[in-house]
């Protein structure tokens, strides 16, 4: 018989057309809710699943899944899954590295430069039909082009985005990283470490690129912000948690620093009011990944790696070390 899986969301026809001819598959292509007790009683049914960034894998899960032994993450970032758990209790994690790094570095430096150049903030004054006539500050934004990026995490997206704000916009990148990058590459960079405080301090465009853990959470917060430049902005393609929100909230509409661009929330979908309020924030739902042909890749990937796994044993991209 074939293994059963769960597909958690909905997923593209052609790669659920792939994955039903390798396995009994337990479909959600209607995107139904799922609620803690739904989610545990679908899982438990099955041998592996397809899951989001959104579904969670933890102990409690675990407990209630005894014949789960995959769950392939349809992500890069994986903080819903406790890999720790997930291991004792012997069920192989995979994400999608590499698949979608051009693509997000893309969209976080669109979203350096909306924030920087006040994009959002003129749509909706030109949309409100407020524009009447021109003036010499109107909008008048941040610099790009020369100023100081500053990075924190320099995994491959972080050396992305260096690349193009140092080989595209002539920025002075400065970068911050639990381990330094070899000269080598940061010559080829030209990006310089510094300590996490001197990044805050001397950066005009902050991007926060660093994956989530509990040991990362609120790693921006009020201390942090404080030591920014009023002129400053931040963007935030990592991960929600990573950021206090309230500490963010505050500094911008105390207009402590200038502005803010955030793909990613403390509790997404929600949204935190504050931040609604604020016209000096640009928001996206989480999309930094979000063009058709990345998609597409980290599902092939993410299916594969089910395909793989219960084929030979192995997956492709694994985030710990279970035997089939």
């Amino acid at each position: 018989m074939k293994p059963r899986i769960l597909v958690a969301r909905p997923i593209f026809p052609e790669i659920l057309d792939l994955l039903v001819s390798h396995f009994d598959v337990l479909s959600n292509q209607p995107d139904s809710v799922w609620t803690p007790e739904s989610w545990k009683q679908g899982l438990s049914q099955c041998h592996g699943a397809l899951t989001t960034g959104a579904d969670p894998i933890n102990a409690d899960v675990l407990a209630a899944c005894p014949n789960l032994r995959i769950c392939a993450n349809m992500a890069v970032g994986f903080n819903n899954f406790d890999v720790p758990a997930m291991t004792a209790a012997r069920v192989l994690a995979t994400n999608t590295p590499d698949v979608l790094t051009e693509t997000t570095a893309d969209f976080g430096f669109a979203l350096l430069m909306a924030t920087a150049r006040r994009m959002a903030e003129s749509e909706h004054f030109l949309r409100a039909g407020r524009w009447t006539q021109w003036r010499y500050d109107l909008f008048a934004g941040a610099e790009v082009h020369g100023s100081t990026l500053g990075i924190l995490g320099m995994g491959r997206i972080g050396q992305a985005i260096a690349r193009r704000g140092a080989h595209g916009f002539g920025m002075k990148v400065i970068y911050h990283n639990r381990s330094r990058l070899p000269q080598v590459t940061e010559g080829e960079l030209r990006a310089t470490w510094v300590g996490k405080e001197d990044l805050f301090r001397q950066a005009d465009h902050v991007v926060l690129v660093l994956p989530y853990s509990p040991s990362v959470h609120h790693t921006v917060g009020a201390s942090e912000l404080a030591l920014m430049k009023p002129s400053a902005t931040l963007v935030n393609i990592a991960r929600g948690g990573i950021v206090d929100e309230a500490a963010l909230i505050a500094a911008l509409r105390e207009r402590r620093i200038s502005a803010a661009g955030l793909d990613v929330f403390e509790g997404e979908p929600q949204v935190n009011p504050g931040l609604l309020a604020l016209d000096n924030v640009v928001l996206t739902p989480h999309i930094a990944s979000a063009t058709i042909a990345t998609r597409m890749k980290m599902a092939k990937l993410a299916a594969d790696n089910l395909i793989e796994f219960f084929s030979r044993g192995q997956a492709m991209t694994p985030l710990n070390e279970v035997s089939a």
